[in-house]
């Protein structure tokens, strides 16, 4: 019952007609019928004219497919053939018609002989063209839209007795963006997990401070005869109440805002996107109960010991620490959920054990600090205001200490986000700058070499990669013969079991850098090895390898592993000689450069060099940099979304002691203090907890950086002097803004009420 499309696909030769000069090009040949594409529309361009002297590109969206004696073509094909909108194209035996261009395909794999112009025609025009004979290559896709038949596929695939049949899916169909998409999801994931530590924070000092208004009430009622139970019951009940309707509203908010999000991405997949299911609802609102259980409600539930006798003794029956039991309860199951959420099991452990430890850490220096606050500022030279302010923080140890340490946190998270998004689209753009190469061209014979570099340099390419192209064959390591039986993996077998890429040049690839062994100029019996096929095919440093290169036998000893972007739109090998020669070797040349702005540049080029084939990757890479800048689009909404949340809890952190300010400024102003001298206390006092919370977040966030850009991202962390001084200084800025917002009201209230309400 499954909804199902069938295609097919093949290498064959494109004609144009006798009377357009019959020029020929190796074309990606595509038959379809009526329900293709299964998923998504296909992108036509059309010229139209606007009514001026110029035809200008538009583009429209269909579910239909070429007619019989149709084609739909690439843009690029009509330049190579010299042909228009409209003209005849022979593919075999029959001529069809050039009716459209096609401006995108929504299955378009990223195979090689995908790179060649693609011609699109019915299916059932394919027997007349005569191109399908025995020993013919044919590519059959079957594409099926049900998600949940990929474990059955690839299952059936892995057998054995199967061969030549291949899965692929949304994760594994565009390797050229696979590294993009995979480190824009970990961010992603990054974020939500660092959204969920700030909500902790926000959640443990709202219990706090409303477990602190209460503590008198309970008292009373304690007094009236109502008992630990009772008001255990009673205020879990209204707290968790309260948690759940907070974590109704949260689902409902983001429910909206994730449709803010898909407009974000919108054209990043062709597809009307299925409506969203009930999981991330109910994640969400168990995330919303695990915080408020983990970190809400223990304080709240103090408020049932509060002894009556507070009634009388003000300073009887504080909040206490909770149980170290209740505590790693909670702490526990709270980083369960995270790694949980985090899908990934060295991000959430990083993110995690990093917040867990620089916790302790921003603690431990707070508490130091305060020790040694009394000897930095002498209580007989300092100004008052100073003074004030530091013995201010030093009354109050405990509080300082979670108010630094929240602040730390919240900062962290801040400052954490910021460099990674930097220095993530950083390495974003200089993957796929807009420069790189967008035209890679093979074939090029020994003898045609300064002709055809000639002829670049002529068009005006000044810039280009220049490699020899070598086809080999792996067949042994360290003298023993290697077979697709050999491996286990499906890759490693393939790999086996065919002829790759192999390359020889002195210089190292700027863009390929070695992270293990050493690359040496002119290093003879020598190889340098990709990593990631390294460790496919179970290659370690010093492994001679022998390689079967059209009959000629060439070996050579692994002396180094490169680290190879295969989304960097550059040229890339596996294998790589450090020599600039090869004797006895067969090989070809290519060039990769960004295609001049010349007109007919391809078809002079192909009349000129009639061997070679021009690969024309424009369209693929105005693609990617299109799904580049709506993923950082995406990325940049949420991270505005976390950086307002966090500074909410910057806020909750420096207004937490809001009551017991009042108190002390009110008995300060009742002693004389004018509120010119408050002022000053208040800002000198908010500004040092800033600072040293700022100066600490940046510290541990530069080392929880390194670690997730290394190991997790995996691209080049560029560590700053300057970010611990930043960091303060913001820290120091935040810190007072979000003071003098939440605790105005503690200097302009007159110190008769306050003093009143201190004493009710």
């Amino acid at each position: 019952g499954l909804k199902t499309n069938a295609t097919l696909s093949f290498p064959s030769m494109a004609r144009a007609d006798d009377a357009k000069g019959g020029e020929t090009k190796l074309v990606a040949l595509k038959a379809v019928s009526e329900g293709y594409p299964l998923r998504g529309q296909i992108s036509l361009q059309n010229l139209q004219s606007d009514g001026a002297a110029n035809n200008q590109p538009t583009t429209r969206l269909t579910r239909d497919v070429p007619q019989a004696g149709q084609a739909w073509v690439d843009p690029s094909l009509l330049e190579v053939l010299n042909l228009q909108v409209g003209d005849a194209i022979w593919l075999g035996d029959k001529s069809f018609q050039i009716v459209a261009l096609i401006h995108r395909e929504p299955d378009r794999g990223a195979a090689f002989m995908n790179f060649a112009p693609r011609v699109m025609i019915h299916q059932a025009d394919v027997p007349a063209t005569g191109l399908i004979q025995p020993a013919s290559r044919v590519s059959y896709r079957m594409a099926v839209n049900v998600q949940q038949f990929l474990k059955w596929a690839r299952a059936e695939v892995d057998k054995p007795e199967v061969r030549g049949i291949q899965v692929e899916s949304m994760e594994s169909g565009r390797p050229e963006m696979r590294q993009t998409l995979d480190r824009a999801e970990k961010f992603l994931n990054l974020v939500a997990l660092l959204a969920a530590m700030l909500c902790a924070v926000a959640v443990a000092l709202a219990a706090r401070t409303f477990a602190s208004k209460h503590l008198d009430a309970c008292a009373l009622l304690r007094v009236l005869g109502q008992s630990q139970k009772t008001l255990s019951v009673a205020y879990a009940f209204e707290f968790i109440t309260a948690g759940m309707v907070a974590s109704l509203l949260g689902v409902l908010l983001g429910y909206g805002i994730h449709h803010a999000f898909i407009w974000l991405l919108a054209g990043l997949v062709d597809a009307q996107l299925p409506p969203s299911s009930v999981a991330p609802s109910l994640l969400g609102l168990g995330m919303g109960l695990t915080l408020l259980l983990a970190f809400g409600l223990p304080p709240v539930l103090q408020l049932a010991k509060v002894p009556a006798m507070r009634v009388i003794r003000r300073d009887m029956g504080g909040l206490q620490p909770a149980s170290v039991g209740v505590l790693l309860t909670g702490l526990f199951g709270f980083a369960g959920a995270l790694m949980w959420a985090s899908r990934d099991l060295k991000l959430g452990l990083m993110t995690v054990g990093g917040f867990a430890i620089a916790t302790l850490l921003f603690a431990g220096a707070t508490w130091l600090v305060l020790k040694l606050l009394r000897k930095w500022v002498p209580s007989d030279t300092a100004p008052r205001w100073l003074l004030l302010a530091t013995r201010q923080v030093m009354a109050r140890p405990v509080y300082a200490v979670v108010q630094v340490s929240a602040l730390s946190i919240g900062l962290l998270a801040l400052v954490l986000l910021v460099l990674l998004r930097t220095d993530l689209i950083n390495s974003w753009r200089k993957a796929t700058p807009v420069n790189a190469p967008d035209r890679f061209v093979i074939n090029i014979q020994p003898d045609q070499t300064q002709a055809f570099q000639a002829s670049l340099k002529q068009a005006g390419v000044t810039g280009y990669d220049w490699y020899p192209m070598i086809r080999g064959r792996l067949v042994a390591v360290n003298g023993n013969a290697v077979s697709p039986s050999d491996y286990t993996d499906d890759r490693a077998k393939r790999m086996v079991d065919r002829e790759f890429n192999l390359s020889a040049r002195s210089a190292q690839p700027e863009h390929n850098p070695v992270v293990q062994g050493q690359w040496k100029e002119g290093e003879r019996d020598a190889v340098s090895i990709e990593i990631g096929i390294a460790k496919t095919l179970g290659l370690k440093m010093g492994d001679r390898l022998r390689f079967d290169v059209g009959g000629v036998i060439s070996e050579g000893r692994v002396t180094s592993f490169r680290k190879v972007d295969w989304g960097s739109m550059r040229a890339n090998f596996f294998v790589i000689y450090p020599v600039d020669n090869l004797p006895d070797v067969p090989l070809s040349y290519m060039a990769a450069f960004k295609t001049p702005d010349v007109p007919a540049f391809e078809r002079n080029l192909l009349q000129q060099f009639p061997n070679v084939t021009s690969v024309d990757l424009r369209a693929t890479f105005i693609q990617i940099q299109n799904v580049l800048d709506q993923v950082i689009r995406a990325v940049e909404f949420l991270f505005a979304f976390t950086l307002m949340a966090g500074l909410l809890v910057l806020t909750a952190a420096v207004t937490s002691t809001r009551e017991e300010r009042k108190r002390e400024f009110a008995i300060m102003r009742a002693l004389g203090a004018t509120g010119r001298l408050l002022s000053q206390v208040q800002t000198a006092e908010l500004m040092g907890v800033g600072l040293l919370a700022g100066f600490l977040a940046s510290l541990v966030a530069e080392l929880v950086g390194w670690g997730l850009a290394r190991f997790v991202f995996e691209f080049e962390w560029t560590a700053s002097l300057w970010v611990p001084a930043a960091g303060a200084l913001t820290g120091a800025l935040l810190a007072w803004i979000a003071g003098w917002w939440g605790l105005a009201e503690v200097l302009r209230q007159p110190v008769s009420q306050t003093l009143r309400q201190a004493s009710e």
